[in-house]
């Protein structure tokens, strides 16, 4: 167990293919997450899996060269109900 800036948290391998990410253990979900892996098909699966969860994309993904592979980094936030109204 780690401290978080949300308080608790622990790591967890978050996909196949080993991807580890550090996960909040709060009952609430992140209103906003930045989430970065491999430019391959795990990473859109990822995204799309928080899109289905009702997270929508913020602002443009962003693509890096680690000198083997792209990484790319996409910001995603949960709508707050009271806003869309």
């Amino acid at each position: 167990m780690t401290e978080s800036v949300y308080g608790p948290a622990r790591w967890a391998q978050a996909s196949p293919s080993g991807h580890n990410v550090l996960v909040s253990d709060s009952p609430e979900p992140l209103r906003y997450r930045l989430i970065t892996g491999p430019d391959d098909a795990d990473f859109c699966a990822r995204i799309s899996g928080l899109l289905d969860q009702g997270y929508r994309l913020y602002g443009s993904p962003a693509l890096t060269f680690n000198g083997e592979r792209v990484i790319a980094a996409q910001a995603v936030v949960l709508p707050n109900p009271a806003d869309e109204q």
